[in-house]
């Protein structure tokens, strides 16, 4: 599916697979299986910008994946994320949606929301905010699609 397709249909907290189809070179072969990793991986949905139209010029929407957290002794020091252009030319797929039920702690950033974590449940997020500690939080309820309730 294209980049734009996973914008207007991917709800916040969704794992995002892309890959540009070549075949995976093997590992003796460094550079180009860095360059592959670059163009081929997944990550969780966590925010969705409009574009914007200045007249002549303007800027396509695009969204971002959360790709890797890294650190140590429970201590956070680099966060991976990777943005991407509704004309991007690389294919993209749905893997897994967020599941009824599950809770997703968003921030306001910009005109939309930011994920910030995806929990199984209202006391796990609410347990993950303690720790974490961002302001202006708020917790959004997955709803269940085949019901048309929240769960």
């Amino acid at each position: 599916m294209s980049a734009q397709h996973v914008f207007d249909t991917a709800p916040l907290g969704s794992l995002i697979r892309f890959s540009d189809g070549a075949p995976r070179p093997p590992a003796r072969f460094t550079r180009k299986l860095a360059d592959w990793v670059n163009r081929n991986g997944a990550g969780r949905l966590m925010r969705k910008s409009p574009g914007v139209d200045r007249g002549s010029s303007g800027y396509p929407a695009s969204f971002a994946l959360h790709l890797g957290s890294y650190g140590s002794n429970g201590t956070i020091v680099l966060v991976v994320t990777r943005h991407f252009l509704v004309t991007s030319s690389l294919h993209f797929e749905i893997a897994e949606m967020p599941l009824p039920g599950s809770v997703r702690v968003l921030t306001a950033f910009g005109d939309g929301d930011e994920l910030r974590h995806l929990a199984p449940d209202m006391a796990s997020a609410q347990a993950w905010l303690a720790a974490h500690q961002y302001s202006n939080a708020r917790f959004d309820l997955v709803p269940d699609l085949e019901q048309g309730r929240a769960a």
